[in-house]
């Protein structure tokens, strides 16, 4: 492969991360959207669980360990245990509003559209 220009190169980073940001604020505006069109905001409840999704990670992963390799201590366990939690329950707590009758069709639409939203996001960024 040639040589690409470093200006290039930084031209394309760019144009990532302004992809980024894009996805980030259309996740964002949905998951406002499906609770302000339908006024109710119990749907707000899921971004509690995106707070706490990073979490464990934060607190309990090394910086040179992936989320996909084996693990060799308890703690890396745990920490990918309590990671899944919270992303199934991201998916989760829409759904059983939805079955409870306290959210619409289109509010659960909207949120678990903003979760795959921020799922691409975070599978695109990483």
């Amino acid at each position: 492969m040639t040589d690409v220009p470093r200006y290039l190169i930084v031209c394309l980073h760019t144009r990532r991360l302004a992809l980024l940001a894009i996805l980030v604020s259309a996740g964002i505006v949905l998951q406002i959207l499906a609770c302000a069109l339908y006024n109710n905001w119990l749907p707000m409840l899921t971004v509690i669980m995106y707070v706490l999704l990073p979490m464990p990670l934060m607190f309990f992963m090394g910086s040179d360990n992936s989320i996909f390799s084996e693990s060799e201590s308890s703690w890396e366990d745990a920490t990918k245990f309590l990671t899944g939690f919270s992303a199934v329950g991201s998916i989760a707590i829409p759904i059983i509003l939805k079955h409870a009758d306290l959210i619409g069709w289109g509010a659960l639409i909207m949120e678990l559209s903003s979760f795959s939203i921020f799922f691409k996001d975070v599978m695109f960024y990483g």
